[in-house]
């Protein structure tokens, strides 16, 4: 019989080798539908683009003509662009709190994630990861994608209010706050043409109602609460964003 010291260090190495293989990365490989500039699903598994945070598909921006436009709009069509149609590769062992896989993935040799921060319709998500902060700061050098107007950083947008930092070119201009901070009025109508509701209740549940619903037409989104539009349920439902009963 083996000596009961002599057991440790084998059951050190049986538990070092069993949590190697939980962490193990999973590659799954197919055709990409795209929800947002950073979520897409393949063979059914919703993905969150890896260490980068995109705008949301309700989110809007001031160009280089100093216009509002619906930079998530344009941020999705990005990716959409990048992938055109060709098989996707992604790679991850994560998930998040959506149930959504934390994944980087790639068309043939391109990383997209990387593209889309380097194009900058994208931003490094420094809260989870610093890898791609060198290709933000390339596309904030060069003023591209988002970089050439004014916008607010995604993870501000969701829970912006007054003192919200605002991004962009080296010259912001002073219709920024106007046009992009949130009035305190509910707003009825989106500015972006999305039509889904999404509606915080008092409980802090995150629900969203379409139109033709029995509650959507006296549904309120005040987005200084961090009530936003969506443009498709499958957005919605990639937010972490759930359809209301009524």
């Amino acid at each position: 019989m083996m000596p009961r010291l002599a057991l440790i260090p084998l059951i050190a190495t049986i538990l070092f080798a069993s949590s190697a293989v939980a962490a193990t990365a999973t590659t799954i490989t197919g055709a990409a539908r795209i929800s947002d500039g950073d979520t897409i699903t393949v063979k059914g598994t919703k993905i969150r683009l890896n260490g980068i945070d995109a705008p949301e598909t309700d989110q809007v921006c001031i160009d280089t003509a100093e216009k509002t436009y619906a930079c998530g709009i344009a941020a999705r069509d990005a990716l959409v662009r990048l992938v055109h149609d060709r098989m996707v590769t992604c790679t991850g062992s994560e998930t998040d709190r959506y149930d959504r896989r934390i994944m980087t993935c790639f068309v043939g040799e391109m990383d997209i994630n990387a593209a889309m921060v380097a194009g900058g319709w994208a931003l490094a998500f420094r809260r989870y990861s610093d890898i791609y902060v060198g290709e933000e700061q390339i596309a904030r050098t060069k003023q591209a994608g988002l970089w050439s107007g004014a916008f607010i950083a995604p993870w501000d947008w969701r829970h912006r209010g007054p003192q919200t930092e605002i991004l962009g070119a080296l010259s912001v201009p002073i219709i920024a706050q106007q046009h992009l901070l949130p009035q305190p009025v509910a707003s009825a109508i989106p500015t972006t043409g999305c039509q889904i509701k999404g509606n915080i209740s008092r409980n802090g549940n995150r629900i969203y109602h379409v139109p033709g619903q029995k509650d959507y037409d006296k549904t309120k989104i005040t987005e200084g609460k961090g009530e936003r539009w969506f443009c498709t349920e499958d957005e919605a439902q990639a937010a972490g964003w759930r359809r209301a009963r009524n």
